[in-house]
């Protein structure tokens, strides 16, 4: 197994911090005319589904993840050996 379980962790963590910022954005409007008066920014969302998109998330980050995987697995995509030499 050329990486362990932690590295393993911290590249789903990765691709999914990437996958949300990507997914963040959609089905969102700023279709908003007159200025908001509970205390929210013009540019923020009526509705902002996060469970929604916390689940999408989750999902597409894990089909990257074992893409990703698969690549590191078969040798395209290396990763670089940080150990130490015995």
């Amino acid at each position: 197994m050329p990486i362990g379980p932690v590295t393993m962790l911290a590249i789903y963590l990765v691709c999914w911090w990437t996958v949300l910022f990507a997914v963040l954005p959609l089905g969102t409007s700023k279709e908003r005319h007159e200025p908001p008066t509970d205390g929210a920014q013009w540019g923020s969302p009526e509705k902002p589904d996060l469970k929604r998109k916390f689940i999408t998330t989750t999902w597409v980050a894990a089909v990257v993840w074992a893409l990703v995987m698969v690549l590191v697995f078969i040798g395209w995509m290396p990763l670089p050996d940080l150990a130490p030499p015995v």
